[in-house]
């Protein structure tokens, strides 16, 4: 696969809410996965792992809604823009999130994650 067509999947089957089936179905075997948190969730390798931080945060979180923007380019890389509305389980908290998910693609294949998020985000954590 393009990085185009990478790009254009992932945002199909996340605005279906196939989270998790999206990365069983883009992530390289070996993908790194970074987020703007601290702790052992900061930074994952495998498959495997970057699979378990999901299942986490789908099983974390009731999802209201979600949207995505449209994907941007430059080379191997695009970012995409994902607007949730959701409720923390565990705290019961309803919040907005807004976060830019920017994907390294190699061999058809997303081979890198990286989550960005506002500054207010640090100051809510």
């Amino acid at each position: 696969m393009t990085v185009f067509e990478v790009a254009e999947r992932l945002v199909a089957l996340c605005s279906e809410r196939k989270f998790l089936e999206a990365g069983d179905e883009l992530w390289a075997h070996d993908v790194v996965s970074i987020e703007p948190m601290q702790g052992e969730m900061a930074r994952l390798e495998g498959r495997d792992a970057v699979r378990a931080k999901g299942e986490w945060w789908v099983g974390a979180h009731d999802i209201h809604s979600c949207s995505m923007g449209e994907p941007y380019f430059n080379g191997d890389t695009f970012a995409v823009r994902y607007q949730f509305d959701l409720t923390d389980k565990p705290t019961g908290q309803r919040r907005m999130l807004d976060e830019l998910g920017l994907y390294r693609v190699e061999g058809g294949k997303i081979a890198e994650e990286m989550f960005l998020v506002p500054k207010a985000y640090f100051a809510a954590s």
